[in-house]
């Protein structure tokens, strides 16, 4: 299971040029599911995330996690994290899940960051979104797990 995190001042998810869901301050998750990926990747993920410190303290410092500040999590799934590209110039998606097993994990996912008590808001699995965003910092990493 990949991540691609980014903290955000906020983010929304458009579908059709309509309002689907959005965030203030938090987490911006981008999520994509592998054919390896099961329940426990999902859950050691989401509990990362949540306790994972990208928010500054009052020195500057990263020592404050999403949970720590109220802030809120955006979780869209993006199976292109799944991607290789190593080789050719078409990115291969063969170790991406299989729709029916990446909704599960996905949706298994959201219910996990849940679990934590930070609000999550998310985008509509296999849905055209237009995500939109204002990066804080720009502050983005990747996990997997």
């Amino acid at each position: 299971m990949k991540a691609l995190i980014q903290r955000v001042k906020s983010a929304s998810v458009r579908i059709n040029n309509e309002l689907f869901s959005s965030i203030d301050k938090g987490v911006l998750v981008f999520l994509g599911v592998e054919k390896s990926d099961e329940k426990e990747n999902a859950e050691k993920l989401a509990q990362k995330i949540s306790v994972l410190r990208i928010f500054e303290d009052e020195n500057e410092k990263m020592n404050l996690s999403v949970k720590d500040i109220h802030g809120e999590i955006l979780v869209v799934s993006q199976f292109t994290l799944c991607g290789d590209c190593k080789k050719g110039t078409r990115p291969s998606f063969d170790n991406a899940a299989s729709h029916e097993k990446a909704v599960d994990l996905y949706e298994y996912f959201i219910k996990c960051i849940k679990e934590t008590n930070i609000p999550v808001k998310t985008g509509k699995f296999r849905a055209m979104m237009d995500i939109e965003l204002i990066n804080d910092g720009p502050v983005t990493f990747f996990l997997e797990k």
